[in-house]
């Protein structure tokens, strides 16, 4: 006699239960089975530290740990997000940028050059898909070297257009048959950058530019860069320039500037600010950037004011056709008149002149504004009129009047920050200055733990030979480095301390702790952005990205991790690394995702007892 829930499954079922229906059970059994089983080989690669951190210091034996399990895991990754996995966009969008449609911008009503502007609110993605890299693209030369040659197939610049351009590019660059070559002694204005450079440092009383610091300055906002030749050279003087040119789709001055490892962003002001803090910079410098300086009102001058520190300098020139003689000084004072009428009025003074280029010095006196007439144009800002610059509208008053960061920069440390001037800015960026230096501390062991991961050794078989040492990467293995949640700058002054051959974007989230004037104020790069949006950069620019906290940060956003990682994949170029350190719960779903995008990846557990966990991917180069 049948058991009565037998009679029931036969109800439902008949007779006999369909084989297909039996077979189907089988699976879903030994589906949780295989996931059960899973659990005890899905553990985290762990390393028992020493009172010291030392977490990560020899990658190899972390390999030989981990190499069952992460292969487990990595065949289960695969086999359960196989339909997930992204493929590659198409060959149109190799280069692609987002939120600089100039198309749909013009059909959107934007004109006057605005539809030259950032709008990421026109920017609809499509399917989610992976920027591929050009077909002849290559992995960079390592600094120095791929300072002054880089691959032409990496930027998009072709023969043609490199003929049809003018004089000063030919001048710039040697097109061989699949490299670019850079001529920095002939590059810029007539004498080379060098004599430049030495011109605008003798203008403003130094005796040579290896005198910058003397004057202040440390940081340089370069408008319209060129191709980095003047970028190259100040970093070999020991400042942090930073390129910034608008978008453009072939022959880009940011997409070269940041394949030769040269600091750049791609940025314009021409309705809206940049997105960084008032008083930020020590000079601000336009070669033939192509802007109608006194237009609208002069709001294009009083963006800078607000950029620009006190005692800060704006140097700019203006190589036109050089007619001879009279006409020629005629002519170019007509067209400085109207810019030097409008910076007496926001208290800057023209400092010096020579042959084409004119250098105008911002008031270190902030007595300077109070002493104008009220009715005076342009007006004081309102004190609560300085929100963080999101690309929020150009203002027409004068920002930063108020700021307790008014500090000359003539008054200021020569190399780093004093520790007084420390103090100081640890007080106005709401950081206690204990938490400061222990956060220094912990990124100086952290970088020396990560640096001993950076290498394809560590996702290869190769064996180890009795006796060999961990072998660890060169200095100048990285060159171009972001830092996706800088908080202070930890990481930027670590790699500087270890004299890696590095530069840092320090970019803080815009509803993050505003921490970026601090940052800028050590004498690093740095950005706000949000990272619910594309960061304003070409594909492939970035050899190694890295956020703490960030994926936790995130959490709280209007935008998926999924998208963040696509972006991240867009702007990382092949071969090239993430480190993400986070929460278990989200380097879980991270370690997850990143399968979907092709990233080889593993776990570190510092085993220290927090809930922490380190990511540690890399991105393959994919050849289709």
């Amino acid at each position: 006699m049948r058991s009565p829930w037998l009679n029931k499954l036969s109800v439902t079922l008949g007779p006999r239960p369909p084989a297909s229906w039996l077979l189907l059970c089988l699976v879903c059994v030994l589906a949780v089975i295989a996931i059960l089983g899973s659990t005890s080989s899905i553990a985290f690669d762990s390393v028992t530290i020493t009172p010291v951190p030392n977490i990560y210091s020899n990658y190899r034996r972390l390999k030989e740990q981990a190499a069952v399990d992460y292969l487990e895991l990595r065949s289960f990754s695969v086999s359960a997000t196989r339909q997930q996995v992204l493929g590659l966009c198409g060959k149109e969008r190799e280069h692609f940028v987002p939120c600089y449609n100039v198309t749909s911008n013009t059909l959107a009503g934007f004109k006057d050059g605005e539809e030259f502007d950032r709008h990421c609110e026109m920017f609809r993605p499509r399917e989610r898909c992976l920027v591929r890299p050009p077909k002849d693209y290559k992995i960079p030369l390592r600094w120095p070297a791929g300072r002054d040659v880089i691959w032409s197939g990496n930027v998009r610049l072709s023969r043609d257009q490199f003929l049809s351009s003018g004089s000063m590019t030919k001048r710039l660059m040697l097109l061989e048959e699949n490299q670019i070559a850079f001529h920095s002694e002939d590059g810029l204005i007539f004498d080379g950058v060098k004599d430049y450079s030495r011109q605008v440092a003798e203008m403003i009383g130094l005796g040579s530019d290896a005198e910058f610091h003397q004057a202040g300055v440390r940081t340089v906002l370069d408008i319209g860069c060129g191709f980095g030749s003047l970028g190259a050279h100040l970093v070999s003087r020991k400042v942090m320039p930073i390129c910034i040119a608008a978008y453009e789709a072939t022959g880009s001055q940011v997409q070269l500037a940041l394949e030769r490892g040269l600091p750049a962003m791609i940025g314009n002001f021409i309705s809206r600010q940049l997105p960084y803090p008032s008083l930020s910079f020590d000079m601000v410098h336009c070669t033939q950037c192509s802007i109608i300086w006194d237009d609208k009102d002069g709001m294009f001058l009083i963006e800078m004011d607000r950029i620009l520190k006190p005692g800060g300098y704006f140097v700019l020139t203006s190589p036109a056709s050089k007619p001879s003689g009279s006409s020629s000084r005629t002519k170019k004072r007509s067209m400085v008149a109207p810019i030097e009428e409008f910076t007496e009025k926001i208290c800057w003074s023209l400092m010096a002149q020579q042959d084409e280029t004119f250098i105008w010095q911002k008031t270190a006196d902030v007595n300077c504004y109070k002493s104008r007439s009220k009715s005076a144009s342009p007006p004081i800002c309102n004190e609560g009129n300085d929100i963080p610059p999101y690309y929020q509208p150009l203002m027409s008053c004068i920002s930063g009047t108020t700021s307790q960061r008014w500090i000359p920069i003539q008054n200021r440390s020569t190399e780093q920050l004093s520790s007084y001037e420390l103090q100081s800015e640890c007080h106005l960026a709401g950081v206690q200055q204990d938490d400061f230096s222990e956060d220094s501390q912990v990124w100086r062991s952290a970088l020396r733990n990560y640096w001993s991961l950076l290498t394809p050794l560590i996702f290869s078989d190769h064996p180890k030979r009795p006796g060999d040492e961990d072998p660890l990467p060169p200095f100048n293995m990285l060159r171009n480095v972001m830092d996706m949640n800088a908080h202070y700058g930890g990481l930027n002054a670590a790699f500087l301390d270890e004299k890696k051959s590095v530069w840092v974007m320090n970019v803080v989230p815009v509803r993050a702790r505003n921490t970026l004037p601090l940052i800028i104020n050590r004498g690093f790069a740095g950005v706000l952005h949000d990272w619910c949006e594309p960061f304003p950069t070409y594909p492939r620019t970035y050899d190694f990205l890295h956020g703490y906290a960030l994926l936790s940060h995130l959490s709280s956003e209007r935008c998926g991790m999924m998208d963040v990682l696509v972006e991240m994949d867009r702007i990382l170029r092949p071969e090239g690394w993430v480190v993400l350190s986070d929460s278990v719960a989200a380097i879980d779903m991270a370690r997850a995702l990143a399968a979907q995008i092709h990233w080889e990846a593993r776990v570190v557990d510092p085993q220290n007892g927090s809930d922490q966990r380190i990511l540690v991917c890399q991105k393959p180069f994919v050849k289709k």
